[in-house]
């Protein structure tokens, strides 16, 4: 049996870290000297492919703890197999900077756009086994909003990845719908409610 609190914390720094070093692929070369101030406007704005994914990538880890944080597991310990699937689980946390990196310079070339979306699909399918593990959750509306938010980038993430071919560089826009998540767990939710009341 391993402590939760103990894997917790290795997760809280471990996102933190992550968190932080995705930002590092997003700078201006070191030998760039702008002659003006439209020079650097320009050049700031033609980091917009990177800071896109970094900007997604920053929303997925952030939601993804914050969403950690309000599960309700009263198990203070986890066994072998959930502690097996939380290692993974941080692995591949730990391999988004890389990912976005790859991604924010050849977005592009559909390979960059797999490597990423396999990345999140990863993540979210991970992610939504290690709840399934956790010893004694609650069922309330945090569990709820965790499984939706992960059934939704997974569903992004695969819908990415099928239209890279197709759009390119645009494809990482399918990302955005995650931000309905919210929403449909609210929806389901209330119905779930309304169910339980009859």
């Amino acid at each position: 049996m391993y402590s939760k609190a103990r894997i917790e914390a290795l997760t809280d720094g471990l996102f933190g870290v992550a968190m932080t070093i995705l930002v590092l692929d997003v700078r201006l070369p070191d030998d760039f000297h702008p002659a003006d101030q439209a020079a650097l406007t320009r050049a700031l704005l033609a980091l917009w492919p990177k800071f896109f994914p970094y900007l997604l990538s920053f929303y997925v880890l952030g939601s993804t703890w914050l969403a950690n944080v309000k599960l309700r597991s009263h198990g203070q310990f986890v066994d072998r197999r959930c502690a097996a699937w939380w290692m993974f689980y941080l692995f591949l946390a730990t391999c988004l900077p890389f990912s976005t990196s790859v991604v924010g310079r050849f977005f592009h070339l559909s390979p960059a756009i797999w490597l990423y979306t396999f990345n999140m699909a990863a993540l979210a399918a991970v992610g939504y086994r290690l709840t399934m593990l956790l010893p004694d959750l609650d069922d309330d509306k945090h569990t709820l909003d965790r499984k939706v938010s992960l059934v939704f980038l997974l569903g992004t993430s695969l819908l990415c990845a099928a239209l890279s071919p197709i759009l390119q560089g645009r494809a990482l826009w399918v990302y955005l719908l995650n931000f309905g998540a919210a929403a449909v767990s609210r929806w389901l939710d209330k119905k779930r409610q309304v169910s339980d009341r009859s």
